[in-house]
């Protein structure tokens, strides 16, 4: 491959990012840009930092993640979300080159009884979902070559997410109540990092499928309990304390922003015209626990 290949990955301290930036070295040069020095809160500030970089390929790791937060502070879930995507899209089209995105499983609104595919119609539920696909709006609006990678329950060994929460919480009480009737796909930062490199691959030699849109999870399904259920299997494995777990419906749990109950993503397109496919949610966690050990 060519080692010249630009890469402008957005984020530098998020999950996604660090897996990215792990899994990508060596492909190319990476340029890492954190928010100190390209605020996606400021997205007209961000159109001419990048177009004098210069990139074969752009990566936006960066989003505004707090649900809970953006429904206090829409504006800047907004702006983050939705606005700055549109932008990269501008900057890529008028620079020529790929613009790689990542979306969620809450621009749907969890009703539907089976998986979702991308032709299925968005209805997220929170501010943070409807920033989301307006993120995803804007970057189609720019018509350029593009991937949006819809992933759900993202999580990994750096930074703040469901798997870190539960090693510290299984420890530290004897029980602990989890949501029992979310039902979706745990996915490692690192998967998501493997699939985006080996699509770039594909890119790189002439091999790509079809731009747009496609869903990015682990397969498999199971709830927060089930993903508790995991680590704290992992946790006894190990010798350490682990709480009991009971499981509770969400209504037990209310929570400022609402999250679907199915958040369970399809992703058999991006396989068909990719060749790309994940591993099963519990293998991904496995892997991910021997590189955290």
């Amino acid at each position: 491959m060519n080692t010249t290949l630009r890469i402008l990955i957005i984020g530098q301290n998020g999950q996604v990012s660090r897996a990215l930036q792990s899994r990508l070295a060596g492909m190319g040069e990476l340029i890492v840009r954190g928010s100190s020095e390209l605020d996606l809160a400021h997205p007209d500030l961000i159109h001419s930092p990048i177009d004098a970089l210069k990139p074969d390929l752009i990566i936006n790791a960066a989003a505004h993640t707090a649900v809970d937060q953006a429904e206090s502070e829409p504006a800047l879930a907004f702006a983050i979300n939705a606005i700055a995507p549109g932008v990269l899209a501008q900057v890529a089209v008028k620079l020529g080159v790929p613009l790689i995105h990542y979306s969620t499983d809450y621009v749907f609104d969890g009703r539907k009884p089976t998986p979702y595919t991308e032709d299925d119609m968005p209805n997220p539920l929170s501010v943070y979902g409807r920033s989301k696909l307006a993120g995803e709006d804007a970057i189609r609006q720019a018509a350029g070559q593009h991937l949006i990678l819809r992933t759900s329950w993202v999580y990994s060994t750096e930074g703040r997410n469901f798997l870190l929460t539960m090693q510290r919480l299984l420890q530290e009480k004897p029980q602990l109540r989890v949501v029992a009737d979310q039902i979706g796909a745990p996915t490692w930062a690192g998967t998501i990092a493997d699939s985006t490199a080996k699509l770039i691959e594909r890119w790189r030699a002439g091999q790509s499928g079809a731009w747009g849109t496609y869903h990015l999870t682990a397969r498999g399904e199971t709830s927060w309990f089930g993903f508790a259920q995991a680590i704290g299997e992992h946790l006894i494995e190990q010798h350490k304390p682990c709480a009991e777990l009971e499981p509770i419906p969400s209504s037990a749990y209310p929570t400022p922003a609402p999250r679907p109950l199915n958040s369970r993503l399809d992703c058999t397109r991006l396989f068909q015209e990719w060749g790309v496919s994940q591993p099963d949610w519990r293998s991904a966690l496995h892997q991910c626990l021997a590189e955290q050990a």
